[in-house]
């Protein structure tokens, strides 16, 4: 059994060994793969791991032996599903290893555009509190959250998270779902369609998955909806956004600030219109990527090698 892990740097840069997946078959792991080796590193396995290096149609096409793709994580856009299953091929991922980590990312990204913590320290490092002539100086006023309403868009467990840590600063929750509205765990405040959540809320947080349908339906039209002094989070993915125009309402003030996790593109270009856009927070998709949450996605993922191998796959997308 020939198992190749394509880009495998993120999950294990060295602290999350390999271990148990290489007692299942003889194991290649790249760092990373460029697109145009995916088939050459690929060619003779019969599982693969990835976690973005994408394997598209053409690719599957030229993979006869390969019975199983296994996705590092729990979106699963980077593979072309309709293929893979056109050719006999399951593909796994793992819904669940890291949504406390992701909600806690979402709660430091909301609390830095309040209170520019980052920004502050650095003006206190560079002499600014030290030349003030008051006890007390801001470069922005901290911005507080209790009363205010935070709209929750994908209420599933992350989203749900983000409702409960949300609740323990004083905020009401409001949340939009694309399914039917999700059980389990404290309900929302209310149900609203995604116009009018945006319209309503101080504070929007993006918990949805990228599909077609979805794709960069953050837009001009519904930007311009958003109540003055709103924020807005994505913590989920960057395809949900209109990029472009998300700078020109940041740069025209038409919302307060945004906070980002994820772009469209990843690592971003240097010339990205949010790289240098006002009141703009990103961090370098890490909200997923303790050492605790790394090692519960690789356990849980040689689990669903493991099933498959037994002939009782489990966690699979394109049944």
């Amino acid at each position: 059994m020939r198992i190749v892990v394509l880009d495998g740097h993120t999950l294990n840069p060295g602290d999350n060994p390999w271990d148990d997946l290489a007692r299942l078959g003889e194991l290649a792991v790249y760092d990373r793969t460029p697109l145009a080796q995916v088939v050459e590193r690929a060619d003779g396995a019969e599982i693969v791991l990835t976690n973005k290096t994408v394997i598209d149609g053409a690719a599957i096409a030229q993979l006869p032996a390969l019975r199983l793709i296994a996705v590092l994580a729990t979106g699963y856009n980077v593979v072309d599903i309709a293929a893979a299953r056109a050719h006999g091929i399951k593909v796994s991922n793992v819904p669940e290893y890291g949504s406390a980590d992701v909600a806690q990312h979402t709660l430091a990204l909301l609390l830095e555009l309040c209170h520019r913590v980052g920004d502050h320290t650095r003006a206190v490092a560079e002499g600014a509190w030290s030349r003030a002539p008051d006890f007390s100086f801001w470069l922005t006023p901290p911005r507080s959250l209790e009363g205010q309403t935070i709209g929750i868009v994908g209420y599933g467990r992350i989203g749900r998270q983000v409702a409960h840590l949300a609740r323990a600063l004083g905020m009401r929750v409001l949340a939009s779902s694309r399914l039917a509205r999700p059980s389990g765990g404290e309900p929302p405040d209310g149900w609203r369609t995604i116009p009018d959540l945006f319209a309503e809320s101080d504070v929007i947080s993006l918990h949805c998955p990228l599909t077609d349908d979805n794709a960069q339906f953050v837009n001009a039209a519904l930007l311009a909806r958003v109540r003055p002094g709103a924020l807005l989070i994505n913590a989920a993915r960057g395809g949900l956004i209109d990029e472009p125009a998300l700078a020109a309402a940041l740069t025209e003030g038409r919302l307060a600030g945004a906070a980002l996790d994820v772009l469209s593109r990843e690592p971003p270009p240097p010339d990205h219109p949010l790289l240098h856009a006002p009141n703009c927070v990103i961090t370098p998709h890490i909200a997923w990527a303790s050492l605790a949450a790394r090692r519960r996605l690789m356990a849980a993922s040689v689990n669903n090698i493991r099933a498959f191998l037994a002939g009782k796959p489990v966690n699979v997308v394109n049944p």
